[in-house]
């Protein structure tokens, strides 16, 4: 792929942001989250995102947040700011926020409760490109935004600004990552935004997975999506097989919670989450980590 517009990478891990039993950003944890991520394959570190829980995170907090992982990180990965907001004028300048703090990219969400249409999207995402040139990836989640953001309007935004460069694109509709290919530039570049469709949008074009189970897997997402590259499709096809049962239940829940259930477990933070957010019951515990367990006893065995 001419990849001009986007030098991201292929595995991009949505961090979560740990937290003391105060509720209180735990950056020592923080800093241990971060080189994990970066010993086990994560090209690049999305800070502010849902996963993030940046629904309860004051921006005062992002911006401490993003200043203590660009320390931590010393350019060893590339950063990307969560900046969107359903407000216009807030998602503006949460983009020239992440611009000064110096992130390398930023993840713009479709405007969510106020439900746009395909043309008050397009306005809003054209006046967060004309505010800052960072590299912005679209977000299309319909799930958490209630409305989608169809190909022909991610098309039009790509053709008319060079830096908006990707889409992640959380949808399960795979037709419509066969449009996005159809419709935008050879090099604007299309992400899973869900771990367990990775192959599959791989197999219609896409480059890679902004992913919650790298946390956990990522050197085997790394491994899977540099098989499919190569060209080894059984490789990648058992790998993402052995990868599935815990692609979909650290989603059993609300994301971060099984995710952060997850890296507690596997002793690297505590699962702390804010409210309205709630840690898992023992009964929902038990079935994540009895697929926790298989999924670790297999990758030691190899």
């Amino acid at each position: 792929m001419n990849n001009i517009r986007c030098n991201l990478g292929r595995v991009i891990t949505a961090m979560v942001t740990p937290f003391k039993p105060d509720l209180s950003i735990d950056f020592d944890s923080l800093e241990k989250m971060v080189n994990h991520l970066i010993s086990t394959g994560s090209d690049a570190i999305l800070i502010a995102g849902t996963t993030g829980e940046t629904p309860t995170l004051s921006h005062e907090e992002e911006e401490e947040i993003f200043a203590f992982v660009k320390k931590t990180v010393n350019g060893r990965v590339k950063l990307i700011m969560g900046a969107g907001s359903n407000s216009t004028e807030t998602a503006v300048n949460s983009s020239l926020m992440a611009k000064n703090l110096g992130a390398d990219a930023i993840l713009s969400v479709v405007p969510y409760y106020n439900k746009p249409s395909q043309k008050g999207m397009y306005e809003h995402f054209s006046a967060v490109a004309k505010a800052v040139d960072l590299p912005v990836i679209l977000y299309n989640i319909p799930g958490r935004t209630g409305v989608n953001m169809q190909p022909v309007t991610i098309a039009k935004l790509a053709n008319e600004y060079k830096n908006i460069v990707a889409v992640k694109q959380s949808n399960s509709d795979l037709d419509l990552i066969s449009d996005i290919k159809m419709l935008c530039p050879q090099d604007f570049v299309i992400y899973s935004g869900d771990d367990s469709l990775t192959i599959p949008m791989m197999s219609l074009g896409a480059y890679g997975v902004i992913s919650v189970a790298s946390h956990i897997a990522g050197s085997e997402i790394k491994e899977m999506i540099n098989a499919f590259v190569e060209g080894e499709n059984e490789e990648a096809l058992k790998l993402h097989l052995k990868l599935y049962p815990l692609f979909r239940k650290l989603f059993m829940a609300p994301n971060p919670v099984p995710v952060k259930a997850a890296l507690e477990y596997t002793g690297i933070i505590r699962e702390y989450v804010r409210k309205p957010l709630v840690v898992l019951d023992e009964d929902e515990k038990k079935e994540l980590f009895s697929v926790l367990d298989k999924y670790l006893n297999s990758t030691l065995k190899n």
